[in-house]
């Protein structure tokens, strides 16, 4: 497999230090460190740069001297191909912009008061060459001086460690969305936009189960309905709607992917063992207290049937000011007599404009991982893009390198990508039908 060139740009150990000026009396104002603080990041003059801002709260370092503790999330911005492409032009500029008080906009401005930015060059073409790059590590001065000749102490100051780092992933693109039985394609190894074609690799199938009886049954009664008059057929219609709406319930169920090598052989499979159905508080909804789950699914290699888990994905419709599909990942290891699970991803994505499904200890530390060891080696592991609702969903796969010695590690990240993106129809809420792809068997 011929990996992409990604870089993996890194921004860690985030701290702010104000200067020492006198607190003020009670009733007259604010003092800085009191205040709280956040930061943006972003590269300077790249064509994306909006998509790869990044805005972090900014902690306060302690007034003693010392190592730097307790410093805020680490930032990580990826760049594709492509933007590695453009960059290694020229030095690449990450610029930090720091701003005292609340994160968030009012009118289009934002709503903290700026207090200073600073710009770090970065080296974007050693990087791709397979040298890790530390653009910066220590303290940086913010803004201007109180008063002409004034020492960097009576500065604020922001703290940081700057690293570019090699990322190669292996970059898969579904020919179509996954319920149509697409061919999977690898991208070549300059990315999507590289001159050379993209290959195929895989085959997804896609089944809904049992549900086509179903559906000709209802197909049946619908045509009884038709032949009544008056108030019985207002009642069978009623009747015959209430049944609708009970086999929209059902047909959420019973779906499974199944990835095939080029010679027809399984390689990996989703299976959905928990349906997903409403909540039973009358939302129409998915519910986060009882979501639908899928097992990932790899072959033992005793026989052409013979499955073993290796993933169990849990989604549901969150509820609140955002409308977003929610989900939860766990690795499944077969540990003798009982099975164990190791979180490895949890977050959510808009029902409305899609985003993307992660794996990276970046966005998931350890620590989420409830006391768990990361059970992959450090670095990227998976990305796939995920369409919102109503729109065609040709997901693209990214998996690093490190984290797929085959084809068959591989198509297990591809399953998964396939489930992720069919949980948005499996989540839209039940007053809406699901697309005529999800409501008949495609094992024709």
């Amino acid at each position: 497999m011929d990996p992409c060139a990604f870089v993996r740009l890194t921004v860690d150990q985030l701290l702010l230090k104000m200067p020492a000026v006198p607190r003020p009396s009670f009733g007259a104002g604010v003092h800085p460190s009191t205040s709280p603080c956040f930061c943006t990041l972003h590269l300077q003059d790249h064509p994306s740069a909006g998509s790869l801002s990044r805005t972090v709260r900014l902690p306060l370092a302690s007034a003693s001297p010392g190592p730097v503790v307790d410093a805020g999330e680490p930032v990580v911005i990826s760049l594709d191909a492509a933007a590695v492409q453009r960059l290694s032009a020229r030095p690449a500029e990450l610029v930090v912009s720091v701003h005292v008080g609340q994160k968030g906009s009012a009118c289009g401005m934002s709503a903290g008061r700026a207090l200073g930015r600073v710009r770090v060059p970065v080296d974007v073409a050693r990087a791709t060459s397979g040298e890790a790059v530390v653009a910066r590590d220590g303290w940086l001065d913010l803004g201007k001086p109180a008063s002409a000749g004034a020492s960097s102490h009576a500065r604020a100051q922001i703290h940081m460690v700057v690293r570019a780092e090699p990322d190669p992933r292996y970059v898969f693109q579904f020919g179509g969305e996954p319920e149509c039985g697409p061919v999977v394609y690898q991208l070549p190894g300059g990315g999507a936009g590289a001159g050379g074609q993209r290959q195929p690799v895989f085959t997804c199938r896609f089944s809904a189960g049992r549900r086509a009886t179903r559906t000709r049954s209802l197909r049946s009664e619908s045509s009884m309905t038709r032949s009544t008059s008056g108030k019985l057929r207002s009642w069978m219609s009623t009747l015959h709607g209430d049944r609708n709406a009970q086999a929209r319930r059902e047909q959420r169920k019973g779906w499974t992917v199944t990835i095939h090598d080029l010679s027809g052989s399984p390689v990996a499979a989703a299976s959905m063992v928990t349906p997903f159905v409403p909540s039973p508080a009358g939302s129409g909804r998915v519910s986060r207290a009882n979501p639908g789950s899928w097992l990932i699914l790899q072959p033992t290699g005793a026989g052409p049937s013979s499955w073993k888990p290796w993933a169990r994905l849990e989604a549901w419709r969150e509820r609140g000011p955002v409308d977003a599909l929610g989900y939860r990942l766990e690795l499944v290891f077969d540990s003798g007599p009982t099975e164990c699970a190791v979180p490895i991803a949890e977050s959510s994505i808009s029902a409305k404009r899609g985003g993307q499904f992660v794996i990276d200890p970046a966005t998931f530390p350890v620590g989420g991982a409830a006391g768990a060891a990361w059970p992959f080696s450090s670095g990227f592991v998976m990305g796939s893009t995920v369409e919102g609702e109503g729109r065609a969903s040709r997901p693209t796969v990214q998996v690093g390198v490190q984290h797929a010695a085959c084809m068959g590690d591989a198509a297990l990240f591809v399953a998964l990508a396939a489930a992720v993106d069919l949980c948005m129809d499996a989540c839209k809420l039940f007053s809406h039908r699901l697309r005529k792809e999800l409501c008949h068997d495609q094992d024709g």
